[in-house]
């Protein structure tokens, strides 16, 4: 069964992304982070199948934390789930190693397809 580690500042963005993530059969929800430290430190005890990261977190951002979790050799895949896609380029997304951004617009068609998409057989990063 896909675990998926949801690491975001704002509980009830977790309790949302949790409930998205629990609708689609045979997933779940290994655990929750509250910021980009505890994402890296959750990230290596649980070993998740796929991360959820935001950006904008105390400590430690999403794009940090990303980058963080690829040095240990991670290959779990990565969405960044923010309300600033648009400040990013392709290049520092890339460089963090994050495999999918989705803007927190409200769209969680967006969420569940990236999710299905990074944890479908087919899918290597």
């Amino acid at each position: 069964m896909p675990s998926v580690l949801i690491a975001d500042d704002g509980s009830e963005i977790r309790k949302l992304v949790r409930k998205v993530i629990e609708t689609i059969p045979g997933y779940s929800v290994c655990g929750e982070a509250v910021d980009g430290l505890d994402a890296v430190k959750k990230a290596r005890a649980l070993a998740p199948d796929l991360l959820i990261l935001d950006l904008a977190m105390p400590k430690m951002n999403g794009l940090d934390a990303a980058r963080v979790i690829r040095t240990t050799g991670s290959r779990v895949p990565i969405i960044l789930f923010t309300l600033h896609a648009d400040i990013l380029s392709a290049s520092q997304v890339s460089a963090a190693g994050i495999d999918a951004i989705v803007p927190k617009t409200g769209d969680v068609e967006g969420l569940l397809h990236e999710v299905e998409r990074l944890l479908s057989p087919g899918w290597h990063n």
